[in-house]
């Protein structure tokens, strides 16, 4: 028998390898441990700060009063209409602070001069008086405003899937359990090379000869040899080919899921979901107007001119609370609007909205005839417009979507003289009491086609 040196060298090279890499598993996992835990404050001036601010009254009640009574002129960490009032309690005492919220028009008057250059600084602006407001009232707005600022909900998040990370697997993070599996896999892969090819040498050293497997036909010239399965295999082929053009041909012009990035991201969900919007109010010429139209910004302005940033649970995983001030911020450029001093610089740029609904040039779609005559409501072609965070085409907007819709659609006669005659006429010739728009004329090509 064929002599095999080191023959033990395989077994210490796997041996070798797992140590190796428990070593560092363990090293590993200890780091983690030594993390500190998501959430835990990190500086015992941060726990000063919040105590601080809850001895002047309590936070929830104040957020009330605050969003109610104070958020059209005020902001607790950027300058609006006011000031901004987180550390105001650093500036100013409680008395004076009572003293200027109740009636800050007497309280200038009196001549105090912080009061009276506060006035002036911010241009003589008069701020509304407040004698409903109580001192402990005024504690809770004062709790409210003091807290320290939230950190961004997008490192939050990102620091709590840490967390949820490093104590899954008690404590053995995910990657490294990753790790272990795919080394052992390599591990085991190597096993099967190394012990097929002992076998193969152990055979050949020992004189065992290997019977080799005879060499049949190859399969494609069985194939071509049989004409029954190449005739049935071309027809199959073609009919595939056949329908997979006509689909890819039906498809050309039609956008549907078509969401391209706008140079301004405007969150329908937030505008008209969260905030209620009417869809009119910035699209005003769809109710008289073929088109819908795009908004001018000085519409946006109307609310923007107040509202330079977003509420931080309005921040979503996707898009932090950051995100939307700097898209805010964007429009301000747009339009020249400085919010420091509250005054349009006269320098405009152009804002490049990108068109999402898009119709070819001989179909004819008037918005105002939908939307004013026949009621439709935009979520009927545009989808739930209100749910979309980044506005995508809902419906294909081809001709068979629109000509079904007039088959299914009832023209609504309540109320509306003119067409009380053909209503009467038409009931009679088709046998119904309600009347859709294609027994209308509604599917005649002069219709929508020029």
């Amino acid at each position: 028998m064929k002599k095999v040196r080191y023959r033990h060298s395989t077994s210490r090279l796997l041996l070798l390898s797992v140590a190796f890499l428990l070593f560092f598993a363990v090293s590993g996992f200890a780091q983690e441990a030594a993390k500190p835990t998501a959430g835990e404050p990190e500086t015992e001036a941060g726990k000063d700060n919040v105590s601080s601010a809850s001895e002047l009254g309590d936070p929830a009640a104040g957020k009330d009063l605050f969003n109610s009574l104070c958020a059209a002129c005020h902001k607790p960490y950027s300058e609006s209409i006011g000031p901004a009032l987180n550390g105001v309690t650093l500036r100013h005492g409680k008395d004076w602070l009572y003293k200027w919220i109740q009636n800050n028009p007497a309280f200038r008057e009196s001549g105090d001069p912080d009061a009276i250059a506060i006035y002036n600084e911010y241009n003589q602006t008069a701020m509304p008086v407040f004698p409903q407001l109580s001192e402990g009232d005024i504690d809770n707005i004062l709790a409210y405003v003091e807290q320290p600022k939230p950190e961004p909900k997008a490192a939050t998040t990102a620091a709590a899937g840490e967390g949820q990370q490093a104590n899954s697997g008690g404590g053995v993070s995910l990657n490294i359990i990753l790790s272990v599996l795919i080394f052992v896999l390599l591990m085991l892969l190597v096993v099967l090379f190394l012990v097929n090819k002992t076998l193969k040498n152990f055979a050949a050293a020992s004189g065992v000869v290997l019977q080799e497997k005879p060499k049949g036909k190859p399969i494609w010239k069985a194939f071509v040899e049989n004409q029954f399965l190449v005739l049935v295999t071309s027809i199959i082929v073609l009919l595939g080919v056949g329908y997979f053009m006509y689909g890819y041909m039906m498809q050309v012009g039609v956008d549907q899921g078509y969401q391209p990035i706008q140079p301004i991201h405007y969150s329908h969900r937030i505008h008209a979901g969260d905030n209620g919007i009417e869809c009119k109010y910035c699209h005003s010429s769809a109710r008289v107007s073929k088109t819908s139209g795009i908004p001018s910004l000085n519409v946006c302005m109307n609310c923007h001119k107040a509202i330079s940033e977003v509420a931080p649970e309005t921040a979503t995983e996707e898009h932090s609370k950051e995100f939307y001030d700097g898209e805010i911020a964007k429009l301000y450029e747009a339009t020249g609007w400085d919010p420091s001093t509250r005054t349009y610089s006269g320098e405009t740029k152009p804002v490049k909205w990108v068109r999402i609904h898009n119709l070819p040039d001989f179909v004819y779609f008037n918005h105002s005839q939908h939307v004013s005559v026949a009621g439709v409501q935009c979520q009927h072609c545009h989808g739930p417009i209100q749910e979309m965070e980044i506005v995508h085409q809902e419906a294909p907007l081809t001709m068979g979507w629109c000509v079904n819709c007039h088959r299914e659609t009832n023209v609504k006669m309540k109320g509306n003289e003119y067409y009380e005659k053909i209503h009467e006429q038409l009931s009679k010739k088709y046998g119904v009491e309600e009347l859709t728009i294609a027994e209308m004329g509604g599917l005649e090509c002069g219709k929508c086609h020029y």
